[in-house]
C-alpha cells in the first residue's frame, strides 16, 4: 500500500504539486490523468525517492521513503518518463545488471532477465547495443528494468510512450495481468488509456487533486446532465419564457444566431423533456426547427475540473506578458532525469538518495 500525505513540491515560487494526498492498495491499476504540467511527474518522483519533497511524506507499506530509501525502494519498481538505460550495454547486460542491483538472487537472476525480455518482446534485441534500439524498444526495456525484481508495486510514467499501435495493445494488456497481483499506478494526459486501462482514476490540475473515483462514477457523473439544444424562429422574450415553464429560468439561455435563436435547456431528465419542451414552444407561437439532446461526456468532466483549477491560479505563476510560465513537468524532469541518459540519469537518482 502506498500512503501519499499532503505532498508538496515548489520550484521556486511556482507550486508543481499542492498539498496532494491519497491511499492506493493492492490488486488494482491506478491511474493519473492530467493535462501536461499538471504535476503528475513530479509526484511520481517524489513517490519514489528520487526527489525530496518540500511537504508531505510518502510511506511505503508504513516505511517512509525519505526516512528509509533503500528499504521502501526494494518494493517499488519505476519506471520515469525517460528511462535511464546505460547505452553502451546490451539489453541483456543492462537487465542482469539491474537485477543484480535490485537484490535478485544470483540463482535465479538469468531465469528472471529471461522471463521479462520475453514478457516485453525484447528477447530478440537482447544482445542489440541500447544506443542502437528505437524509442519503442528503450521503452521496453525500461518497463523491464522497473519489472526485473518482480515488485509488489510498479510505478509506471508515461508507459506507453514510443510504441507503435500494436506495441500499445501489448503493453495495455501487461499492465491489466500486473494489476491483478501487484500495486500499478501510472500516468497519462490520454483520458481513453486511463479509462481503457485502470480501475481507478485520479484527475490532476495544476498540481492539486481535482478528482478521485473509478472511471464508471466518473461517466455517471459526466451523464448526470445533459442538454437539449434548439433553434428557433421568434422572439427572444417568448421563447425564454415558454422554456422556463418546463426548465428552471436559471438553466435556460438563448442567444440570436442570425434572425434565428439558439436555446440551450440544461437538465438531469434529459432526454424526458425534449417532448414537453416541443409542445410548449409550439403553443408559444414558436416555430421550432431543430431539436437535439447533447450528452455531457467523460471529456466535458476533465476538461471542466482542470479548466476551473487553472482558472484560480494567482497572478505570479504567469509571466511578465500574461502567459504561463514553462511546464513544471519540463523542470520536474529536469530535476529527475535532466533529460539525461545512462549513467547522468543514474547518478542523479543516487545524489538524491543521498541528501
Amino acid at each position: 500500500m502506498i500512503e501519499v500525505k499532503d505532498l508538496t513540491r515548489m520550484y521556486g515560487a511556482v507550486c508543481a504539486v499542492d498539498h496532494v494526498s491519497f491511499t492506493i492498495g493492492g490488486g488494482k491499476v491506478y491511474g493519473f490523468l492530467g493535462p501536461n504540467g499538471a504535476g503528475k511527474s513530479t509526484t511520481m518522483n517524489m513517490m519514489t525517492g528520487y526527489l525530496l519533497p518540500t511537504e508531505g511524506q510518502v510511506l511505503i507499506d508504513g516505511i517512509d521513503i525519505a526516512k528509509e530509501p533503500k528499504e521502501a525502494k526494494k518494493k517499488i519498481g519505476y519506471l520515469p518518463e525517460v528511462p535511464p538505460l546505460y547505452p553502451d550495454m546490451t539489453v541483456r547486460e543492462f537487465l542482469t545488471f539491474a537485477a543484480e542491483l535490485k537484490g535478485v538472487p544470483k540463482d535465479t537472476r538469468k531465469e528472471r532477465v529471461a522471463a521479462v525480455m520475453e514478457e516485453l518482446s525484447v528477447t530478440e534485441m537482447q544482445n542489440r547495443l541500447i544506443r542502437g534500439l528505437s524509442k519503442g524498444y528503450r521503452q521496453r526495456v525500461g518497463f523491464a528494468e522497473a519489472l526485473v525484481s518482480d515488485p509488489e508495486m510498479l510505478i509506471l510514467d508515461e508507459p506507453t510512450v514510443g510504441l507503435d499501435p500494436k506495441q500499445i495493445i501489448e503493453i495495455r494488456e501487461l499492465i491489466r495481468r500486473l494489476g491483478k497481483t501487484h500495486t500499478v499506478l501510472l500516468s497519462s494526459h490520454i483520458l481513453s488509456e486511463v479509462t481503457e486501462i485502470c480501475d481507478e482514476v485520479m484527475i490532476l490540475s495544476h498540481g492539486r487533486l481535482v478528482a478521485y473515483d473509478t472511471p464508471e462514477n466518473l461517466e455517471r457523473m459526466a451523464q448526470g446532465e445533459s442538454r437539449i439544444e434548439l433553434l428557433l424562429r421568434g422572439t427572444e422574450e417568448v421563447a425564454k419564457r415558454a422554456l422556463s415553464g418546463v426548465v428552471p429560468e436559471e438553466d435556460v439561455s438563448v442567444s440570436e444566431e442570425g434572425d434565428l435563436l439558439r436555446a440551450v435547456c440544461v437538465s438531469p431528465q434529459g432526454d424526458e423533456l425534449r417532448g414537453k419542451i416541443a409542445r410548449s414552444c409550439v403553443i408559444a407561437g414558436l416555430e421550432l426547427l431543430e431539436l437535439r439532446s447533447v450528452r455531457t461526456s467523460l471529456e466535458s468532466v476533465f476538461l471542466e475540473l482542470t479548466e476551473d483549477t487553472a482558472a484560480g491560479q494567482p497572478e505570479e505563476e504567469k509571466n511578465a506578458d500574461g502567459t504561463e510560465k514553462a511546464e513544471t513537468e519540463d523542470a520536474e524532469t529536469e530535476e529527475a532525469s535532466g533529460e539525461k541518459k545512462g549513467t547522468d540519469a543514474v547518478a542523479e537518482a543516487e545524489k538524491e538518495d543521498r541528501t
